[in-house]
């Protein structure tokens, strides 16, 4: 799964420290190994594997040595090895501590097993993998080449950690797999480099091998081969585990894929076939239509006649072309299995939908953007700082603008609320002040950074969470220090009750102007949930929460490429990965998540 032209070296352990249980040095575990086989072969070892370790060799003549670059070694039976330093200070060591009445052995040897404290039994071996789980990278990998797979080995090793804390009695697991599909893209070849000033030549490099990605994708000359790239490697390595893994489709083994960056755009068009060519098919069939809605004469009409069988006839010879030379245009790239899930994180899919024409419509169905037929679930995950990303649940329903997005739980939150119980909440609720102390301290215009507590709380965030309090919440909390917290991060608290009414009006001002432009209303609470009568049938958009002491403007810098190691997110895509084997309450430690 790795680079064709990276060299990983595979070492086998033969003779390990004792203690520490490290394997030697493959060059002086083969010296030994080899000296060992031809003093000692054909001799009984002990009946018993488990031997003290701490034993010394008191008063042990070695039966045999073996003089190596900087050590030797020594045997003082058949499974009594040491192995001693011939440093100089090492060798004086040895001269006091034998002087004094102490063994050579214990003194400064080291003793050698071999082979491993445990010995391999047959159920030794890794657990069946049931879901295996694509990492795709998005920009910046010309310029760090291997950066997806180091990216991927700590995603992989962060949800370990979470599948042994969590689901440890599955006899399944998931593996991640890396995606490297651009290092073997020709593109322009050098010709961009070619161009580039020699000025700041630092910064503009590492611009040509990141940023310049995006304009390759957005180039028509050069698009279809990051989407050739990113399919036929997606497809080669899905082929490659099978073949090893012979079970997985007859098990039915399941397939996801993890997007980063333009990553998601690359393999959202893959899974769906988008080509700009059919965007601009629709332009001109659009443009035809408004010219034949319009009055014109007999002669414009009579052209444009002629221009309509010209096409027609153009596109029957189209057709008896292709099918007799497969066109690329015209097969869309097509992968080899299904997406169960489609993991977006630090996204800037939305963009490119809404510039590609995507509006918002009447039905909650993921469909409208992303039909369930091709991906079972489509998730989007964003840090709130980062500048990339963005959301996609207002291009289903206009109105989730105003609904927050699902907070993604901290990893090691005691029973949380189900992803699928959580309620939608306003971004801005508005609530009746319950005294005038409360009126007095509260504003119903919401700090820049801030997000109301209140409804956070209810998915088990903690009060103190900066990044997504609010003024309203503080309300809630209580006077005192909490209070005082909150009170540096908002408003004046000199608000007056007209305030307050100036604020409620302005909302219902807000209410009735989403109406006229046609967005179906929604009932508004005052607990600040929304009703359950307009909503998406699944929570598409899901937001890390930010640390109590994170700075902003630092965040908004490293917060695009931090998702790879958080516990968070591991914990986040192994619970809707594991979701049919967390249903049955005997597979999984998971009370609720």
């Amino acid at each position: 799964f790795f680079s064709e032209t990276e060299k990983i070296p595979v070492m086998r352990g033969q003779w390990f420290i004792d203690g520490t249980w490290q394997p030697l040095e493959e060059e002086e575990s083969n010296l030994i190994e080899q000296e060992h086989l031809n003093r000692f072969k054909g001799q009984q070892l002990q009946e018993s594997f488990d031997m003290e370790v701490s034993k010394p060799v008191d008063g042990k003549e070695a039966i045999h040595s073996l003089k190596l670059s900087r050590n030797h070694v020594d045997w003082h039976s058949v499974d009594e090895v040491y192995l001693y330093s011939d440093a100089t200070t090492s060798k004086i060591a040895r001269t006091v501590t034998q002087k004094l009445g102490f063994s050579k052995a214990s003194s400064s040897g080291t003793r050698l097993h071999r082979g491993y404290v445990e010995e391999a039994t047959l159920e030794d071996k890794p657990p069946q993998t049931s879901h295996i789980v694509f990492v795709v990278h998005g920009i910046g990998q010309k310029m760090d080449q291997g950066r997806i797979i180091k990216n991927t080995a700590m995603m992989r090793d962060t949800a370990r950690k979470i599948e042994e804390k969590y689901f440890s009695n599955l006899a399944t697991h998931v593996e991640f797999l890396p995606v490297e599909w651009r290092s073997k893209l020709t593109l322009d070849g050098d010709t961009v480099d070619s161009i580039t000033p020699d000025k700041v030549r630092g910064l503009r490099d590492m611009l040509n091998s990141s940023a310049m990605d995006i304009m390759y994708y957005t180039s028509p000359l050069y698009r279809d081969e990051l989407v050739k790239g990113l399919q036929q490697e997606l497809n080669r390595l899905y082929t490659l585990f099978c073949s090893r893994n012979p079970e997985f489709e007859e098990k039915g083994g399941k397939v996801s894929i993890v997007s980063h960056s333009l990553g998601c755009v690359i393999t959202y068009d893959i899974m769906t076939g988008w080509n700009p060519v059919r965007l601009y098919e629709q332009l001109l069939q659009k443009e035809e239509e408004e010219l034949e809605d319009r009055w014109m004469s007999y002669e414009e009409q009579h052209l444009l006649e002629e221009l309509y069988l010209t096409k027609q006839r153009l596109r029957e010879i189209e057709e008896r072309l292709h099918g007799l030379k497969a066109s690329t245009i015209s097969k869309p790239p097509v992968l080899k299995f299904k997406v169960e899930n489609f993991f977006c994180m630090g996204s800037p899919l939305a963009v490119f939908l809404a510039l590609r024409g995507i509006r918002p419509g009447n039905s909650g169905s993921q469909d409208h953007i992303l039909p369930r037929t091709i991906c079972n679930r489509l998730l989007n995950i964003f840090h709130p700082t980062d500048p990339v990303a963005y959301r996609l649940e207002p291009l289903i329903l206009k109105h989730y603008s105003n609904i927050s997005p699902v907070q993604i739980h901290w990893y090691n939150t005691a029973n949380p609320l189900p992803y699928e119980h959580m309620k939608p909440s306003f971004l801005n609720p508005t609530k009746e002040p319950t005294s005038v102390t409360d009126s007095e301290s509260v504003s119903t215009v919401p700090s820049p950074t801030t997000s109301p507590v209140m409804v956070r709380r209810h998915y088990g965030e903690s009060i103190t969470n900066i990044g997504k309090a609010s003024i309203l919440g503080a309300a809630s909390i209580g006077k005192g220090l909490g209070g005082m917290l909150f009170s540096r991060f908002g408003r004046s608290s000199t608000t007056t009750p007209q305030t307050l009414e100036t604020g409620k009006d302005g909302a219902e001002g807000e209410d009735k102007k989403a109406t006229t432009v046609g967005t179906p209303p929604f009932p508004h609470s005052s607990s600040g949930f929304l009703e359950p009568t307009v909503e998406l049938e699944h929570r598409i958009d899901f937001e890390l929460r930010e640390g109590l002491v994170e700075s902003r403007y630092w965040s908004a810098v490293t917060s695009h490429t931090a998702y790879w190691s958080s516990l968070d997110i591991a914990l986040f895509l192994l619970t809707f990965m594991y979701k049919h084997d967390q249903e049955d309450p005997d597979k999984s430690n998971l009370d609720a998540i």
